[in-house]
C-alpha cells in the first residue's frame, strides 16, 4: 500500500453473504481485486488471461471458471476491462441474459456513454442496477486504493456499493455523478481535460522544436512555476529526456467521447480536430493501460510528408 494509505482503509462486513465478483484482473482490475482482499471482502474473479487469474488467486482471489460463474455466484459484480467494445461484448453476452432482480454491476472501466445508458436499460428491465464507476489514477492509484471514482447510476444502487468503491478509491473522490452515464461523462472531462491540454502544450513546444530549438531552452523561456506554465516546462523536460511515445493525447477513449458529442449534438471543436489529426496516424505505441495508441510528438516531428 502506498504511503498515507491507511487512513483511506475501509473494513467490509464481518459476515459478507456472498462474494464480490470480478471479470477483468489485469493492471487495472488485478489490483482493485487484491485490494477488495485486503479488506476482507471474499472475491471471486476471472480473467481470460489464465497468468492474470494465477496473480490474482495468489493474492486471495478465488478462480472462478468463467465469467458466467461470477454473474451466477455474486449479487455484486465488478467489472475492468480494456475498452468500451470488450465491456459491450460481455455485457450483452453475459450480465444482462443472466441478471437477476436486486443484482448489482458495477463498471470501473471507460465505456461510452450511450452504451452505458443501452446497457443499463436492458439490466434495470430485469430489476437489476448498472452503476457506471470509471476511475482515474491509473495502475499506480489501483494498486494504493486511491482512484478517483466517477459514479453514476440509481443513487441508491450508489450507496449501497459505496463501501466497496470506498476501498478501492479515495472516499472523498468518490463522487456521485448522477444518472446512468454520469460516471463516464466525468471521466470524459477527466480524460479530455488531460488529453487536450497534452496536444495543445506537445503543439506549442513542437513550433520551436521543428525550427532546431532546444525544448530545454523553450522550457526555460516560457515555463515557470505557476499553473499551465510549470506543466509546459514538465512536458518539455520529459520529451527531452527521450520519454516522448509516453505523452499521451487519450486516442483509444477518444471515440467514445465522440460517440457521445455524436449523440448529444455537442459541437466539441478541439476533440474533434484531434480525433480526425490522430486516424491519419498509425497504432504503433501503446499507452499506460497497453492498450495501441499513436506516438502524438512523433507525428509533430514528422511534418507533413504529404507537402499539404
Amino acid at each position: 500500500m502506498g504511503p498515507g494509505r491507511e487512513q483511506y482503509t475501509v473494513t467490509a462486513p464481518a459476515v459478507a453473504p456472498q462474494p464480490l465478483g470480478f471479470i477483468g484482473l489485469g493492471a487495472m482490475g488485478g489490483p482493485m481485486a487484491r485490494n477488495l482482499c485486503r479488506a476482507g471482502y471474499e472475491v471471486l474473479g476471472y480473467d481470460l488471461d489464465v497468468g492474470k487469474l494465477a496473480d490474482a488467486e495468489s493474492a486471495g482471489v478465488t478462480a472462478a471458471d468463467d465469467a458466467g460463474e461470477v454473474v451466477a455466484r455474486c449479487e455484486v459484480v465488478l467489472t475492468s476491462l480494456r475498452s468500451s467494445e470488450t465491456w459491450v461484448e460481455l455485457a450483452e453476452t453475459e450480465l444482462v441474459p443472466h441478471a437477476r432482480s436486486g443484482q448489482v454491476f458495477i463498471d470501473m472501466g471507460t465505456v461510452a456513454p450511450p452504451a452505458t445508458r443501452r446497457i443499463a436499460a436492458s439490466l434495470a428491465a430485469k430489476g437489476a442496477a448498472l452503476v457506471d464507476a470509471p476511475v482515474s489514477g491509473g495502475p499506480g492509484g489501483a494498486a494504493s486504493g486511491t482512484l478517483r471514482i466517477f459514479a453514476g447510476g440509481d443513487p441508491e444502487a450508489v450507496e449501497q456499493v459505496r463501501p466497496i468503491l470506498e476501498v478501492l478509491g479515495d472516499p472523498e473522490r468518490v463522487v456521485y455523478c448522477g444518472p446512468s452515464g454520469s460516471g463516464q461523462v466525468v471521466k470524459g472531462c477527466n480524460q479530455l481535460a488531460m488529453g487536450l491540454a497534452d496536444a495543445a502544450y506537445m503543439e506549442a513546444l513542437s513550433f520551436g522544436v521543428a525550427q532546431g530549438i532546444d525544448p530545454l531552452v523553450i522550457a526555460q523561456g516560457v515555463g515557470g512555476e505557476e499553473g499551465w506554465r510549470s506543466h509546459f516546462a514538465a512536458l518539455a523536460r520529459h520529451i527531452t529526456a527521450g520519454h516522448a511515445d509516453e505523452c499521451y493525447v487519450k486516442y483509444p477513449e477518444l471515440p467514445y467521447f465522440i460517440a457521445e458529442t455524436n449523440d448529444k449534438r455537442l459541437l466539441m471543436p478541439l476533440m474533434r480536430a484531434l480525433y480526425a489529426f490522430s486516424l491519419g496516424l498509425a497504432n504503433d505505441n501503446r499507452d499506460n493501460m497497453g492498450r495501441p495508441t499513436i506516438a502524438f510528438w512523433r507525428a509533430l516531428m514528422e511534418g507533413d510528408r504529404d507537402g499539404r
